[in-house]
């Protein structure tokens, strides 16, 4: 429960600490990297505390961490590609602990 609830409340605090003046747009764009999450719904059960997201599903898998870096580049995707590294880190962070 404390993973689904750092997954809202780490943006929040980017946010906090560095898109101030507009947090609204900023935080719905860090928010919107959760859709990398729609591959859970091809697994069984769609949810489980027990499992490493990092390998087990498809938007999930380390390669494509390379190909998420590139929205890190442009102004325009960049808070995406910030929301899609705090999530990642995050899922990361079940496979260690």
């Amino acid at each position: 429960m404390l993973h689904l609830a750092l997954h809202f409340l780490i943006p929040a605090l980017v946010v906090w600490f560095f898109y101030k003046e507009q947090w609204k747009k900023s935080y719905l764009l860090l928010m919107s990297a959760m859709i990398i999450d729609l591959d859970h719904l091809i697994a069984v059960p769609i949810y489980d505390p027990n499992r490493c997201s990092i390998g087990f599903h498809p938007l999930h898998e380390p390669y494509l961490m390379m190909l998420y870096a590139l929205f890190l580049i442009p102004n325009k995707t960049r808070l995406f590609g910030i929301g899609l590294f705090i999530h990642l880190i995050l899922d990361f962070s079940d496979c260690v602990f």
